[in-house]
C-alpha cells in the first residue's frame, strides 16, 4: 500500500511537535529559503533523525513556554525541490521524506530525516553537526571518533560475519573432501592389512618347510658322519686291502645316498 504524502489537515503527529517546542529532534522553519543543508546533516546525525516542519514559526505564549504556529509555506514542486537538493547536497546523501499536510488552510511541509545509516554525515563545506537542546552545534572530536568507531565497527561486523559465512562453507567442503579422502585411506589400509596377512601365512609355510628340511639334512649328515667315523677307524685299525677296498665302496655310497638326499630336499 502506497504512503500518503498529502493530507487535507494537520496530522496528529504535527499537532504534537507544535504543542512543544524545539527538540533535539524537532526543528521549526518558517520558509523553504531558511532551510540549510547543514539542518539535515544535524538531524541525521542525531541518535534517532528527527523533524523538520516548514511552514511554521515559534511564538512564545503567556505562560513563557515557546510553541509553534502554522504561518504556511509554498509546497509546489519547486518547493520541494529545494528540500531534497539540500539533502542531496550533504555527505553522504540523505534520503528524506517529504510529506504536505493541512491545504485546507495554511499548507506546510513536514520533512521526516531518518536515522542515518552513513554517520556521520556533513554539509558541502565539510562541517559536522548535530541537533541538541533545540538548536544545532558542532559535533565534538570525541563525538566524532564514536561515531566514526560505531560506524567502522558495524562495518567490521558485517564483513566479519561474511568472512565466518565463508570459512564455515569452505571448512564443509574440506571436511566433505578430507571424510571421502579418510574412506579412501581406510580401504587402502584394509587392502595392505589382508595382504600382510596372506604375506606372514605364506612366510610361515615357507619358515616351516625350511626347518623340516633342515632337520632332514641334519639327520642325513649325522648318520653319514657316525658312518664315515666307523670308516676311518675300520681302515686304521684293519690293513687288509680287500676290506678297505669294500670299505672305500660303502663309502661311495653313503656320499652318493647324502647326495640324493640333499637334492631331494632342494626340491
Amino acid at each position: 500500500m502506497p504512503v500518503k504524502r498529502e493530507y487535507q489537515h494537520l496530522t496528529k503527529r504535527t499537532r504534537q511537535m507544535l504543542a512543544s517546542t524545539e527538540t533535539a529532534n524537532v526543528d521549526f522553519k518558517r520558509d523553504v529559503s531558511g532551510v540549510k543543508s547543514s539542518d539535515i546533516v544535524a538531524l541525521a546525525n542525531a541518535p534517532n533523525g528527527g523533524t523538520l516542519l516548514i511552514g511554521v514559526d515559534e511564538y512564545t505564549t503567556q505562560g513563557g513556554l515557546q510553541r509553534g504556529k502554522v504561518v504556511g509555506c509554498e509546497v509546489d514542486d519547486n518547493a520541494r525541490l529545494m528540500v531534497i537538493n539540500k539533502a542531496t547536497d550533504c555527505y553522504p546523501n540523505v534520503d528524506v521524506q517529504i510529506f504536505v499536510e493541512n491545504l485546507k488552510a495554511k499548507a506546510i511541509m513536514r520533512i521526516e530525516v531518518p536515522l542515518g545509516l552513513l554517520k556521520p554525515y556533513c554539509s558541502p563545506r565539510g562541517e559536522y553537526s548535530i541537533r541538541a537542546d533545540g538548536r544545532n552545534r558542532a559535533l565534538y572530536p570525541e563525538e566524532l571518533l564514536l561515531i566514526f568507531m560505531d560506524s567502522e565497527g558495524d562495518k567490521f561486523l558485517s564483513r566479519f560475519r561474511t568472512a565466518v559465512s565463508q570459512l564455515e562453507s569452505q571448512v564443509g567442503n574440506i571436511n566433505h573432501s578430507l571424510s571421502s579422502d579418510m574412506l579412501a585411506v581406510a580401504q587402502h589400509i584394509h587392502d595392505l592389512d589382508d595382504q600382510l596377512q596372506r604375506t606372514l601365512g605364506r612366510f610361515a609355510r615357507i619358515t616351516d618347510s625350511t626347518k623340516k628340511r633342515s632337520r632332514n639334512l641334519l639327520h642325513t649328515l649325522k648318520d653319514s658322519q657316525d658312518s664315515l667315523g666307523k670308516l676311518e677307524r675300520f681302515l686304521i685299525d684293519d690293513a687288509n686291502f680287500e676290506q678297505r677296498q669294500v670299505a672305500i665302496q660303502r663309502l661311495e655310497d653313503k656320499v652318493d645316498l647324502l647326495l640324493k638326499r640333499m637334492s631331494s630336499d632342494k626340491k
